[in-house]
């Protein structure tokens, strides 16, 4: 029987929690109750404590009060509950007036935890003052909101507040816009559209802002889907939504507010965020659910449908962040000349962490134990337990780099990329090109990065990429008979392609479907061509195209209906209709004409992005667009996410080590918000309730769980079957299969919840 993860690996890099008691006895420290908050020994411990029950449909918000006393909630039934922390009880529940689901709600700061807002899927953000309720009972609390802002056109997705100011709140729309409500300067906006509409609002106008891909000039609507204020440094504004990258914006050198009567050109941004691997997907299905800076403000979180969890670095000046161009992106896969550096070592004092733990441990026996890592990673490359591999890897590389020397770091690198190639979780290619890369930076004469190089390429099917690395493996070992073999199959491969090619120019496939014909679901699931072809002409601009909602009512009479399963609405319309409704008419955004549209394209001076650090994978997000990923703790020790298998999961940051998996709902998780002091964690999804976890069980676990049964036991198989489901394999649900195709925008009158389907 494998061994668990968890006994491969060293020791939590956080020590004994008996350290930090000795070190109060011989220095002081201010930190001591941040990095007790979440120590390893208490997150290894949380479990279920207990449920909240109050709301009728489907959570989809929860945030707690600064001082964390109080926890707000918001559900498709339009209900904004306010619980008690130290009670578990339920003190206010307010009918909101909202005809939609609530998406998102947060406490004002700095006013006594009074005023509450919420954003729901009717487009409208309410603000509601707690000191005019009378009683908590549900059904009595019909009040109406203090503020009401009606100046958006598609659903509030997720709103945004500065600590310590009481007097403005954020608000991230699917219109493309992110406006600022100031409640000094009114308490309304005239609606959408009204004849006198002076709302002068909008932040952020990225109605024509949204890209395909890096190279790609921005274009379409980018439909908001998060927004997150730094805490340190409250003039930063990060935004994500249907497309692959995240935005950062500094609000001092934004332009003045304006309306929406006038669609104005993006404002320039600080920086983008996206892994260099998604930066030229062009897959309409790719975008971000939530954006989130970290309690320090140094790094940023995004969780991408469809996709994994990516942690970066904010470029403050002062650190080298890693960013790429659209050359880097082309160039990539290219057989380049790599050149040795220097790796600068970190002082002791940041490897060991303290006093104590210098005393009680040493530089010799770290290193010591890292090689113990790398022996077990290879041994698991050669029995094929891949998953364990990588896990003893990552401990080296990001857990102990500065220990490490270039020679095991380079071998560690190597064998970390042939466990990835093996494994094929989603992605797992381009991470292992990434390990070769960087292998070849160490050793630019190294077998192996190459020749693991050219595997990593041969998978993607970029059969001239590969022969170039597989020829430079066999230079390096001309007797090694296996690099003389995959050269003689690269090339077999290369023939049968160009062959392949020059059939398929001679004449069109007769499953195509005719010119000007709609292709409909039916159509895609009767076809035998694989899921990722299914849009292999998405680039088209005259494609026919199809979208899908999946819809849930639990409001009301109709939560007691009886129905077999969501609802679906299908509707249909050319690709460039879509165009045509998304792009910008006036003169400030480009032409619609082929020309203008060529000289655009020209002129174009795509920009940087700063570029992944780590990846959190074992959770599924394909099914909802408010999937949740969090920093735990003050510092942001660790980082956590729901998933569509109804757990949720938490990684120690660090080293992407999976350190617990929950069953937390019955279907999905979507939020996960840990409170702002305690070992305590509010989670919420698909059920009707919240669900609070702390660190009460005996002993630590990977798993825990409201009911943990035999489907807990295998943590590896929950992985991979999540990992399919990203995967869109042929074998996945016709559900699953149509996901692809979500609806991101509803026409005017039609606000269909979808957010807590079940695929």
């Amino acid at each position: 029987m494998s061994r668990a993860p968890s006994t491969l690996m060293t020791n939590f890099s956080d020590g004994n929690i008996m350290d930090f008691v000795d070190s109060r006895n011989v220095e002081i420290r201010n930190d001591i109750n941040h990095r007790l908050q979440m120590h390893s020994s208490l997150v290894r411990r949380l479990s279920f404590e207990r449920e909240l029950e109050g709301h009728q449909g489907c959570v989809n918000s929860v945030a707690w009060n600064s001082s964390g006393s109080l926890l707000v909630s918001g559900s498709d039934d339009a209900l904004i509950n306010i619980w008690s922390y130290s009670s578990r009880k339920l003190l206010h529940s307010i009918e909101s007036g909202h005809s939609a689901n609530i998406f998102c709600t947060k406490f004002v700061p700095e006013t006594c935890d009074e005023l509450v807002v919420s954003g729901a899927g009717d487009a409208e953000v309410r603000q509601f003052n707690l000191s005019l309720l009378t009683t908590g009972k549900p059904g009595e609390n019909a009040m109406e909101p203090s503020a009401l802002f009606q100046c958006h056109s598609r659903r509030v997705k997720k709103l945004a507040v500065e600590v310590g100011n009481p007097n403005v709140v954020w608000s991230a729309s699917e219109d493309g816009t992110l406006r600022q409500h100031d409640f000094r300067e009114g308490t309304s906006c005239p609606p959408n559209g009204s004849s006198h509409q002076e709302c002068r609002s909008v932040l952020l106008d990225l109605r024509c802002g949204a890209k395909k891909s890096l190279a790609d000039p921005p274009k379409q609507c980018l439909s908001l889907k998060s927004c997150d204020i730094s805490t340190t440094r409250p003039h930063l504004l990060l935004v994500g939504g249907s497309d692959a990258f995240a935005r950062l914006y500094d609000r001092r050198m934004l332009p003045p507010l304006s309306s929406c009567q006038t669609m104005m050109k993006p404002p320039p941004c600080v920086d983008y965020y996206c892994p260099i691997h998604l930066s030229d997907r062009r897959t309409p299905s790719l975008h971000l659910t939530h954006v989130t800076f970290s309690p320090t403000g140094e790094e940023v979180l995004l969780s991408y449908s469809g996709e994994h969890v990516y942690l970066m670095d904010v470029d403050s000046g002062g650190q080298n962040v890693a960013k790429y161009s659209v050359d880097d992106v082309s160039e990539q896969y290219k057989l380049v000349a790599a050149t040795s550096k220097t790796t600068t070592e970190t002082p002791a004092r940041q490897v060991f962490g303290n006093d104590i733990r210098r005393r009680r441990g040493n530089f010799s026996d770290m290193l010591g134990k890292c090689k113990e890592l790398v022996e077990i990673a290879e041994a698991s490359l050669r029995e094929s337990k891949n998953y364990y591999g990588i896990e003893a890897c990552n401990e080296v590389l990001d857990g102990n780099a500065s220990v490490i020397g270039p020679h095991l770091r380079h071998e560690c690198l190597c064998t970390r990329a042939a466990l990835l190639l093996k494994r094929k979780w989603k992605n797992d290619i381009h991470m292992a090109i990434r390990d070769c890369k960087k292998a070849r930076s160490i050793e630019p004469l190294s077998f192996k990065a190459h020749f693991y190089m050219s595997e990593a390429l041969l998978q993607l099917g970029k059969h001239r990429e590969a022969l170039e690395y597989a020829i430079a493996a066999q230079l390096l070992t001309p007797s090694n008979s296996e690099v003389a073999e995959r050269v003689i199959s690269i090339k077999e491969h290369l023939a049968a392609a160009e062959a392949e090619k020059s059939n398929a120019s001679d004449g069109q496939s007769l499953s195509e479907a005719p010119p000007g014909r709609i292709r409909t679901a039916i159509d895609v699931l009767n076809s035998d061509a694989p899921v990722d072809d299914v849009r292999s002409r998405e680039d088209s601009d005259y494609e026919a195209e199809v979208e899908l909602d999946f819809e849930t009512s639990m409001s009301g009479d109709e939560a007691n209906a009886a129905h077999s399963g969501p609802h679906i609405n299908f509707r249909f319309r050319r690709r460039s209709d879509s165009a045509r409704e998304s792009s910008c008419t006036n003169g400030s955004c480009g032409s619609t004409s082929s020309s203008s549209s060529q000289n655009d394209n020209s002129s174009y001076q795509p920009e940087t992005v700063v570029d992944m650090k780590q990846r959190y994978v074992g959770h599924c997000n394909v099914g909802t667009d408010i999937k949740q990923a969090s920093f735990l703790g003050q510092r942001g020790e660790y980082v956590a996410s729901g998933s569509d298998d109804g757990r949720w999961f938490i990684w120690e940051k660090r080293t992407e080590r999976l350190v617990k998996m929950f069953s937390g709902d019955e279907a999905v998780v979507n939020c996960v918000q840990c409170h702002p002091f305690d070992c305590t964690i509010a989670t919420s999804g698909i059920d009707n309730t919240i669900k609070i976890w702390t660190p009460e069980a005996p002993a630590p676990s990977i798993v825990a769980g409201v009911s943990v049964g035999p489907e807990m036991a295998d943590v590896l198989s929950v992985m991979e079957t999540n990992q399919n489901k990203l995967s869109r394999n042929r074998n996945v649900l016709p559900f699953e299969l149509l996901e692809r195709f979500r609806m991101h925008e509803f026409a005017e009158g039609t606000l269909h919840p979808f957010e807590c389907a079940q695929t």
